[in-house]
């Protein structure tokens, strides 16, 4: 038997969950209680939070949402999340996680929630493949069609030196010519000068104005203590003009946030410091995939070697009326651009 249960709030989550979406137990740091009450912070008001737990056979699926409206729900996300996922405890199989996916969705028809349409993205194209079915098959109308992107760089065992080799020659020149008139450190831990040199080069970007600067200091305080924070400052006579915040852990680096000084173009410091946060990455934390983030800026090719489409899933209760236009929208949209509609 599937069990399926509704929550409104974070502390009572967490006193279900028991730990089981604690760091310890959560690979991704996407996927994490944690990481969803930091992101509850940010969101404005008049939004209800809105849990979906589904168990069996001790395996617990989550779904972390909002209400953006009193009949449509959202992810409990925000520009920071880099992907979007049910959760899941007790590493379930195949089998199990679509029971639990099917209960989710059956809970989340329920007339006394009302729900008419629910919004995810960016989600992984398997775990959105899976969500669109299991909807399906609870009686939804779901749609799935591309978001953005993700590119990704699987090591597979090379050393530094190897993955260099065979990035564009361009690249390799660019750096091998502009690093010499850069100072490059690389910092494992907090450190609040590296924090201050950050947010002055993201300032002088020409990226818009940082969302939440609390959210990411906070963020990057959290996994300084926990050892997987990366810093990356490159400075020119002393000035910081380019910085960059990673994640290392699991096996797996996380490119969250990167900027140069837009009057420093000349010196490519954002490709001299990115030059040495690989190498630092692959050679000394051992990681077997970078991940870049969100995004398909053409430079990431030169970088990765595999792109991942990561999507929107719209999912309709039709049996609510207020569903069936954005519904009729949503089918029409994907038929003209040739997805699918199930």
């Amino acid at each position: 038997m599937v069990k399926g249960e509704c929550f409104d709030d974070l502390d009572a989550v967490a006193k279900v969950a028991r730990g089981t979406l604690d760091r310890n137990a959560q690979p991704a740091p996407f996927d994490r209680l944690g990481w969803f009450r930091r992101t509850w912070a940010l969101v404005p008001p008049g939004i209800a939070p809105l849990m979906i737990r589904a168990r069996s056979d001790g395996a617990d699926a989550w779904l972390f949402l909002a209400r953006e409206r009193r009949d449509r729900l959202v992810p409990l996300a925000s520009w920071y999340t880099l992907a979007f996922s049910p959760v899941y405890s007790a590493t379930p199989d195949a089998l199990l996680k679509r029971r639990l996916l099917r209960a989710i969705a059956r809970r989340l028809r329920a007339p006394a929630l009302g729900i008419a349409s629910i919004s995810l993205s960016p989600v992984p194209d398997e775990e959105a493949q899976a969500l669109a079915r299991a909807f399906r098959r609870a009686g939804w109308l779901s749609i799935v069609r591309p978001a953005t992107a993700n590119w990704r760089l699987n090591v597979n065992g090379r050393i530094f030196s190897e993955y260099w080799a065979a990035r564009p020659g361009q690249l390799r020149s660019t750096v091998e010519r502009k690093r010499t008139d850069l100072g490059i450190e690389i910092f494992d831990h907090f450190d609040a000068a590296a924090w201050d040199a950050y947010e002055q080069v993201y300032g002088e970007s020409w990226k818009p104005a940082e969302g939440s600067p609390t959210f990411l200091r906070n963020f990057a305080e959290e996994e300084g203590g926990a050892g997987t924070l990366r810093i990356g400052v490159a400075r020119l006579g002393g000035r910081p003009i380019a910085a960059q915040l990673w994640t290392v852990e699991n096996g797996v680096a996380i490119i969250h946030k990167l900027a140069h000084a837009e009057d420093a173009r000349e010196h490519s410091p954002g490709t001299v410091l990115s030059a040495a946060m690989f190498e630092r990455a692959i050679d000394m934390d051992g990681v077997q995939t970078i991940d870049f983030g969100t995004g398909d800026d053409a430079y990431k090719a030169d970088w990765m070697d595999e792109k991942r489409v990561l999507q929107r899933v719209d999912l309709f209760n039709l049996s609510r009326p207020t569903a069936w236009p954005r519904a009729a929208w949503a089918w029409l949209s994907a038929l003209v651009r040739g997805r699918r509609v199930d």
